[in-house]
């Protein structure tokens, strides 16, 4: 039977780096959740598609290869922005979570990270974690993270942004961002990712202590 691990959590709160290492660490599958729209986001620019037609979306969002998804490739700016439009389309949401559904069913184990994995996607999950920081530590985090890439960043940007993003996700009628009821909390504003590790792998083991 496969082990499913559902993790949630807003922009740049550490959940993409946690979510790959207990991957790795337990030897499951991982799928981003988010790339799989920033997927059909590029694939709508590179076709000259319009991001304003749900049907098309929709119809794109279902031929998107989950085994194809390149982190730097979808990584830039404008895709997340022609993501954040499409989005919001409950039938692309529908076509992406079905994907998301199947992937999650993958021998021996699967580890997914995004908004809305334990709340709509993987409700079931033996393992809901909803990954956290405070937006200040999220805005701060990115903005290392660009300069470190070499890149110019400005800290005041980012920060509105992180806050437009966390109040588009949080307020979206279709799946918003919330944990579940029995998810366990992780605020890492003030933790290591090596501390995140270790409290999130004690709360895995224990659950696969129990299956």
């Amino acid at each position: 039977m496969t082990f499913i691990i559902a993790i949630d959590g807003p922009a740049a709160a550490g959940k993409g780096t946690l979510s790959r290492r207990i991957a790795e660490t337990y030897g499951f599958h991982h799928l981003d959740t988010g790339l799989t729209y920033r997927a059909t986001a590029k694939a709508l620019l590179d076709t000259g598609l319009p991001l304003d037609d749900e049907t098309v979306a929709a119809r794109v969002a279902r031929e998107v290869d989950l085994a194809g998804l390149d982190r730097s490739a979808l990584a830039q700016h404008h895709i997340g922005e022609a993501a954040s439009k499409i989005a919001v389309m409950p039938s692309v949401r529908r076509a992406l979570v079905e994907a998301q559904q199947a992937f999650s069913m993958r021998e021996p184990g699967t580890v997914l990270d995004g908004r809305d994995i334990g709340t709509v996607v993987c409700p079931n999950a033996p393992v809901k974690l909803y990954v956290t920081a405070s937006p200040d530590v999220r805005a701060r985090r990115r903005y290392d993270e660009i300069l470190a890439s070499g890149s110019e960043a400005d800290y005041e940007a980012i920060f509105a942004d992180v806050k437009k993003r966390d109040e588009r996700d949080m307020g979206r009628a279709d799946s918003p961002l919330k944990p579940a009821v029995d998810a366990h909390l992780l605020d890492t504003s003030e933790m290591s990712i090596e501390a995140a590790f270790q409290a999130a792998k004690s709360i895995i083991d224990a659950a696969l202590n129990r299956n």
